[in-house]
């Protein structure tokens, strides 16, 4: 007699990829998740932006324009247009592994130069989205998680960088003991926290440092509370350098690689994704893996097109799934 295969999450799945879960349910578990991503979204560009020393009065648009595309991305990685989209929850945030070279492209040629260069790399996700045999070839995962280490290691001195100077009165280790407060709660949690405390320590550690800042008498909420609670930032459209100067060609290899990286972190995130969203053990589908590779493509190009940083899936979608037990795609569109 035959016996169905039972994946491991059989027992903890309430809803799977094809299950219909309450509306009140999938707004819920919708917010949650947002607010789990959005500080990540939304720091990538900041620190670009300011490490770059371009003007503040352009960071709401490229934050904008971010935030609009990984929100639209991820409605296609859920619900799935054509060849577009793994069908599944990925969650598309800001891609860290961008911080470097997008500095660089800005120093060197502005807006122009960075939007150019992202439009160009991009087509290689679609590219390799139909040759995945060559992404497991030419990356494999022990080259791309190295890779994204010393890609991290690399953004390091932009953001010691970003330490304001000293106003009146404040004393010189306030900066530097308040990034070290943030880091080491992030650290602490992501380490030695149960599951669930691992998803939030990025925002743990944002609340423990601004909590600190705030005690110094360091922190301004005056932005914030002059801020509109609707509107649309000015938006500014920089345009393209079809120049193809020295600076384009120094710096597209470096744009190929970190692209080829993030596909392969998408790679793996769409097949993780998979084992973790139905009740009974399936193969990989590779479609699916190409539909994620090609939204994620397409993000990039859409990152291009309007000027800001390019996005990737993040990983914490996997974490998200297993841990509240609901993989509809549903929640994902919400």
């Amino acid at each position: 007699m035959h016996r169905t295969q039972v994946s491991r999450t059989d027992s903890t799945l309430r809803y799977s990829v094809d299950e219909n879960p309450p509306n009140g349910l999938s707004w819920m578990l919708a917010a949650q998740t947002v607010t789990l991503i959005i500080a990540g979204i939304v720091l990538t560009p900041a620190i670009v932006l300011r490490a770059a020393g371009l003007p503040a009065s352009m960071e709401q648009g490229i934050i904008f324009f971010a935030l609009l595309i990984c929100g639209l991305t991820t409605m296609i990685q859920a619900r799935r247009l054509w060849h577009i989209g793994a069908g599944y929850i990925l969650l598309m945030g800001t891609s860290g592994a961008f911080i470097a070279v997008s500095i660089t492209a800005l120093q060197l040629g502005g807006m122009k130069l960075l939007m150019t260069l992202i439009i160009v790399s991009s087509m290689i996700e679609f590219l390799l989205a139909h040759h995945l045999v060559l992404l497991r070839r030419i990356i494999t995962p022990l080259v791309g998680g190295t890779t994204i280490m010393l890609l991290a290691v690399t953004v390091i001195p932009y953001v010691w960088a970003q330490f304001p100077p000293l106003a009146e009165g404040q004393a010189a280790y306030e900066a530097p003991l308040v990034a070290g407060v943030s880091l080491l709660t992030i650290l602490g949690f992501s380490l030695f926290g149960t599951p669930k405390l691992r998803l939030w320590a990025p925002v743990i550690g944002i609340v423990a440092g601004t909590v600190l800042s705030a005690l110094f008498g360091d922190l301004d909420t005056s932005r914030v509370s002059a801020a509109a609670w609707i509107g649309i930032p000015s938006l500014t459209w920089h345009g393209f350098d079809l120049s193809f100067g020295a600076n384009f060609w120094m710096l597209l290899p470096a744009f190929v690689i970190v692209t080829m990286v993030g596909a392969i972190e998408t790679f793996g995130d769409a097949i993780a994704v998979q084992h973790m969203s139905n009740r009974k053990e399936k193969p990989v589908d590779f479609r699916v893996v190409q539909g994620a590779l090609n939204a994620d493509g397409l993000g990039n190009l859409l990152s291009g097109l309007l000027g800001t940083v390019p996005n990737t899936t993040y990983s914490t979608s996997i974490s998200v799934v297993d841990l509240t037990g609901v993989a509809a795609r549903k929640v994902g569109f919400y």
